[in-house]
């Protein structure tokens, strides 16, 4: 861990912590929503995703035995409002028929207890969930230090110096977890608070007035992500 980027990522969550407080994420009543929350999410903003979840908690099948035993035609028009429908609907099921298999059962507290590398390895082992899908159930449903990286994460962290635009995903993670403590908690708050930044600021198009980085040393002509 290098102490001097591990105190200029800490002043990075700092400075967002003291400008937009907790986000409180991920938004969710049990474990099971905020898996599916994460698989809808992929392409199309919360609120398409909240409409989803809301049709599939109206019909029941915010529980695990009847989502997985639903035909993924009954599935796809529950969560038509989180666009494309069709595909996620089959990841939805990909993701029940990994639940329901050896060794889980459908048993999700089965699933918490193996270790993050291999449930890592295994999440993405299931079609249609890739890294950032995987890293999210990970962090968010099971309390898992591992750091979820996505185009916001990229574009910040580019624009102040601490990425290249080569820098794929497991080096942007990499970045975080190995000079950050491994706080699950901490983890949380951060990507979320570089969501929120690069929503409202941090745009393809830097709108740096305003913004609690904007006297950090950056680069505005960082590439659009």
């Amino acid at each position: 861990m290098s102490g001097m980027l591990s105190e200029r990522l800490r002043e990075i969550h700092d400075l967002l912590y003291a400008c937009y407080g907790p986000q409180y994420w991920w938004p969710g009543e049990s474990r099971f929503e905020i898996i599916l929350g994460a698989i809808l999410t992929q392409n199309t903003n919360w609120r398409n995703v909240e409409k989803a979840l809301g049709n599939l908690k109206a019909a029941g099948m915010l529980d695990e035995e009847r989502l997985a035993a639903a035909d993924a035609e009954t599935v796809s028009s529950l969560i038509r409002p989180a666009g494309y429908y069709n595909v996620k609907a089959v990841r939805v099921k990909n993701f029940m028929r990994w639940l329901f298999d050896e060794p889980y059962w459908g048993d999700l507290d089965a699933v918490a207890r193996v270790e993050t590398e291999a449930l890592r390895e295994s999440l993405l082992g299931v079609k249609g969930i890739g890294r950032e899908t995987a890293d999210s159930i990970l962090l968010y449903a099971f309390g898992r230090p591992v750091f979820v990286v996505d185009a916001y994460t990229c574009r910040v962290m580019g624009r102040h110096g601490f990425i290249d635009g080569e820098a794929d995903y497991e080096e942007v993670r990499r970045l975080f977890e190995e000079n950050l403590p491994g706080d699950a908690a901490l983890f949380n708050e951060y990507h979320a608070l570089l969501v929120r930044v690069g929503k409202e600021q941090c745009r393809p198009t830097a709108r740096c007035a305003g913004c609690s980085l904007a006297h950090l040393v950056h680069e505005s002509q960082w590439p659009a992500w």
